[in-house]
């Protein structure tokens, strides 16, 4: 099984919800799921980014 598969149950603290009503999720989450997804997250606590698209 690859990390890409694992669920992650929400807590309080893992996300908001936006002005425009997207759920956006916080680096409290981030680091539970343990890696970098690469899509250039708000709020990545991995450094990366997407306009040098590396960490």
């Amino acid at each position: 099984m690859n990390n890409f598969s694992k669920k992650i149950p929400l807590e309080e603290g893992d996300f908001y919800i936006t002005p425009e009503g997207y759920r956006c999720f916080t680096e409290q989450y981030h680091l539970k799921r343990g890696y970098c997804c690469e899509s250039g997250c708000r709020h990545c606590p991995y450094g990366y980014s997407k306009k040098t698209n590396s960490i």
